[in-house]
């Protein structure tokens, strides 16, 4: 996409929930632009803390986009649009808050001495990737103010967007300090069509991870979501995994598709509309709950498993990095940091 050819619409401005400044909203005239708005904002803070009671393997999160265009009929991220007065359907693809500092921010906020350099997760809401970052271009900075803390780090995306800041990715993966992670739910393209109608082709994500672990790169895939009736026939998911480890990706981790509040209206609105026929079947599997049963989940997680492996070894868990060096070698790069100017986002 050639964001150098484009041309900006008349601005707005819009005082968004929880942001003190108002938003610069913009429309941008491109194709894949077309009908979205984005809300340029400056946040106060990048880094968010995960609840405790999270089962996740990670404490903090940085997401500099909220909403996605990616448009995933699934995505659990949805109702988190609720809390800027949007809704989880048409708004959480229409409506992205894009915080447009957020490098400069992040780096004031690993520059404290109360941080302790604990794992960083990426991607873990909505995708840093996704397509309208090739014009605001967050990532690298984000990328450098991790690299320079010696923060340890993971990124998970849909994207092959990733690719374009490998150099970057390469010295955090030199350093022991990043992991990165492809969603690859499926290979077949109707089903992609359907349930992930504006991400990049997946046979593009698993050609990134052959790249990215030829630059040195630890990477894994994940089956996710696993969708009853729609993604886990055994042959298909067998060749995700084959194709995956083909790649060189290092843990392959099936994951089952859940259904909470705001989610579960939109994912059975696109049931109703392009799966009829299993709108009965999902009201049994997810009639008391969010999530499947346990023999349900054991099932989907048992199309990952290698034929003949002891269900034991079967199930490849989220990797974090390590940071190789102790603490006391990054805080020697401490000042030659600070010392670097911040670059121009744009």
């Amino acid at each position: 996409m050639r964001w150098a050819n484009l041309t900006l619409s008349d601005e707005e401005q819009r005082r968004l929930p929880g942001y003190r400044d108002e938003a610069v909203v913009r429309r941008f005239d491109a194709p894949e632009a077309l009908d979205i708005r984005f809300y340029e904002v400056r946040a106060r803070s990048v880094l968010n803390r995960v609840p405790e009671r999270s089962p996740v393997p990670f404490r903090w999160t940085i997401n500099p986009y909220r909403g996605c265009t990616h448009a995933c009929v699934y995505c659990f991220a949805r109702p988190t649009h609720r809390y800027l007065d949007l809704d989880a359907g048409r708004d959480f693809e229409r409506e992205i808050v894009v915080k447009v500092n957020a490098p400069e921010v992040l780096r004031g906020e690993l520059a404290r001495p109360s941080w302790t350099r604990e794992h960083v997760a990426l991607g873990t809401n909505t995708d840093p990737y996704q397509w309208v970052e090739a014009r605001y271009r967050l990532m690298p900075g984000i990328w450098r103010a991790l690299l320079e803390s010696a923060t340890p780090c993971s990124v998970l995306t849909k994207s092959p967007l990733l690719l374009r800041d490998i150099e970057l990715l390469r010295e955090l993966a030199g350093e022991g300090l990043l992991s990165a992670a492809f969603s690859v739910p499926t290979l077949d393209e109707r089903a992609w069509r359907a349930t992930e109608p504006h991400t990049p082709h997946p046979a593009a994500r698993l050609e990134a991870i052959a790249q990215l672990t030829r630059a040195g790169v630890p990477t894994s895939v994940l089956v996710a979501p696993l969708m009853p009736g729609i993604n886990d026939d055994p042959r298909a998911v067998r060749e995700i995994v084959a194709r995956a480890r083909a790649a060189g990706a290092r843990n392959v981790t099936p994951i089952a598709l859940h259904l909470r509040a705001g989610v579960r209206e939109v994912f059975l609105d696109w049931l109703a509309a392009e799966r009829p026929d299993l709108l009965e079947h999902y009201g049994e599997l997810y009639g008391t709950g969010a999530y499947l049963s346990a023999q349900e989940r054991r099932r989907l997680g048992e199309l990952v498993r290698p034929q003949g492996r002891p269900r034991a070894a079967a199930a490849p868990r989220f990797e974090r990095p390590r940071a190789e060096r102790p603490l006391e070698r990054a805080r020697e790069r401490r000042p030659s940091v600070r010392a670097q100017p911040q670059g121009s986002l744009f």
